[in-house]
């Protein structure tokens, strides 16, 4: 650049700000909003329940984020969290052992990111659509094998997986902060995670590289399919119940938690920990027209309204980077 273009330049302060901050912001500014606008808002129960519900968010949507990091979608997540339910559920169950449910349950989320993943890679077909015909894939064999049946009552060492405490903390706090550690450290510290960023953001550039395109695709798929098997196990130690419906409300949410967190949909860009902040957000949302009685019909509308806000910024933000 010319000293004479330099000189026509706007100055901005603003690049020097981490994306992640402003998020951070926000968060924090609607949490002081929500403490000012409702008397229950601040009350240690209720932060502990935000707490609890941004966890399980965070859970099924730190997998969907390195789908997401490598231009890929993963539509089959709630799909996925209902069938890993009702398989963990059957073991423990008829077997009686908590820990065969628990290798059911994440074995059979990675089982289906696997299959989700040799469609993108091996069929070639767009991740958008392989997802979605998975989705009805599955939710067809959730409800087959359910047959309107509910599985109830679950061992209490179970249980606390989804409802105990440790230290006051509820327990799937603890196995979040685990995951925000694991994610970040994959995505930001190892080659594979590096990877991932470069299959997102040219694929074609990053396999002249070396990359190996499709293994790190598959991988993804796995991790996410894994996620939403691990997300199932807290939520079915939580309701101690699982039915073949269980998942139907949690693939838009965990969407939205990884866009309002950053992450762009065009791939290459976006953090693990970016994602937390997202769903922090998302949960803070929700649990405040709670508090305040609001029509619970306006939530689906203010999550869309969020949304596409944080779409519109990643578009203009990567044209103006152009």
């Amino acid at each position: 650049m010319s000293l004479e273009t330099a000189s026509r330049a706007p100055l901005t302060f603003t690049r020097h700000v981490p994306p992640g901050a402003y998020r951070l912001l926000a968060a924090i500014v609607l949490a002081l909003a929500l403490t000012f606008a409702s008397d229950v808002f601040p009350t240690w129960g209720n932060l502990l329940n935000v707490l609890r519900q941004t966890a399980l968010l965070f859970l099924i949507a730190s997998g969907l984020t390195l789908v997401i990091l490598t231009a890929g979608l993963d539509l089959s997540v709630g799909a996925n969290v209902a069938l890993s339910a009702c398989l963990a559920a059957s073991v423990i169950k008829g077997a009686g052992s908590p820990w065969l449910g628990v290798l059911v349950g994440v074995g059979c989320g990675s089982l289906v990111g696997l299959f989700n993943g040799t469609l993108v890679t091996l069929l070639r077909i767009p991740s958008f659509i392989a997802t979605y015909g998975t989705m009805w894939i599955l939710t067809g064999i959730t409800y087959y094998y359910m047959g309107g049946e509910t599985i109830h009552g679950f061992p209490p060492g179970f249980r606390q997986f989804g409802i105990g405490y440790l230290f006051g903390i509820p327990i799937p706090v603890y196995v979040m902060i685990l995951f925000l550690a694991i994610g970040t450290f994959f995505a930001e510290r190892t080659v594979w995670g590096r990877q991932v960023y470069a299959v997102g953001a040219n694929p074609e550039a990053a396999r002249l590289s070396g990359v190996p395109v499709e293994r790190r695709l598959l991988l993804v798929y796995a991790v996410s399919g894994a996620m939403a098997g691990l997300a199932s196990l807290i939520i079915l130690a939580r309701i101690n119940s699982a039915q073949g419906d269980l998942g139907e409300d949690l693939t838009l949410p965990a969407i939205a938690a990884v866009l309002i967190g950053g992450t762009s949909l065009f791939g290459g860009s976006g953090t693990v920990s970016g994602t937390l902040i997202g769903a922090l957000i998302l949960t803070l949302v929700v649990n405040g027209m709670n508090l305040l009685q609001i029509n619970a019909s306006w939530q689906p509308l203010a999550t869309g309204v969020i949304v596409l806000l944080a779409v519109w910024i990643d578009i203009a933000t990567r044209r103006d980077t152009d």
